[in-house]
Order: structure tokens, then C-alpha cells, then sequence
């Protein structure tokens, strides 16, 4: 839960100066400090990237009263329902994040394979 909040937090305040990608940035290097396992930092960082584009899609969409998004559906799924797009982006932020936050992990361990990490457990 806590690398999902870091991730889109970071991811937030990175994307409001460099480019959209630069949430993959985010996610590979904060994976690759904090991630505990393969799937949780995919999963994580999937998740994380998804809630600031969910965001973001919901905010222009209510901002131009769905114009700008019925717009984008017709041409991406020539249909005017927005509800596709406002999908469609969480899910290509998430997997672009998750890709790269697992790549991040796995970096981790191709520099430092001794280092196993152990999970604490309650």
C-alpha cells in the first residue's frame, strides 16, 4: 500500500514538468528500492500509475463536459461513448508503470543477487 501512495505521488509531481513516461521513471527506481517481490511491484506500480491517469481522464472529462473524450472514443473505438477511453488510459498508464516497475526489480536483483529480501510477516 505504501509503494501504490509513493508511486502516485512521485508519478503525479514528475508528470506536471516532464513527460507522460516519466511515471515509468518513477516506478522502475522506486521498485527497485521498495519492491518486496516480482508481482507486488508490478502490481503496485500498475495500480499506482492507474489512479493519477484515472484522475487525470476524469478531470478533462468532466472540465470539457465530456466533449473531449466522446471525441477521442469516436476516433479511437468509432463510438461516442467516453466510457472506453476513460478505461483505455488507466489501464495503458498501469501497464507501462507495471512493466517498468518489474524491470526495476529485476535490475535490483541483477546487480545485487546475494541480497535476498525477506518479508516480515505478523
Amino acid at each position: 500500500m505504501r509503494l501504490i501512495l509513493i508511486i502516485a505521488v512521485l508519478s503525479f509531481l514528475a508528470q506536471l514538468l516532464l513527460p507522460w513516461w516519466s511515471q515509468a521513471l518513477v516506478a522502475a527506481a522506486t521498485c527497485s528500492w521498495l519492491g518486496q517481490k516480482a508481482g507486488q511491484s508490478f502490481g503496485q506500480a500498475f495500480i499506482g500509475a492507474a489512479l493519477v491517469w484515472a484522475g487525470y481522464a476524469l478531470l478533462i472529462h468532466f472540465q470539457t463536459e465530456g466533449i473531449m473524450t466522446s471525441r477521442m472514443s469516436q476516433l479511437i473505438f468509432k463510438s461516442a461513448s467516453p466510457a472506453g477511453i476513460l478505461l483505455l488510459v488507466p489501464f495503458v498508464a498501469g501497464l507501462t508503470a507495471g512493466l517498468a516497475g518489474l524491470a526495476g526489480y529485476y535490475i535490483r536483483q541483477a546487480i545485487a543477487p546475494s541480497q535476498q529480501i525477506v518479508s516480515k510477516r505478523a
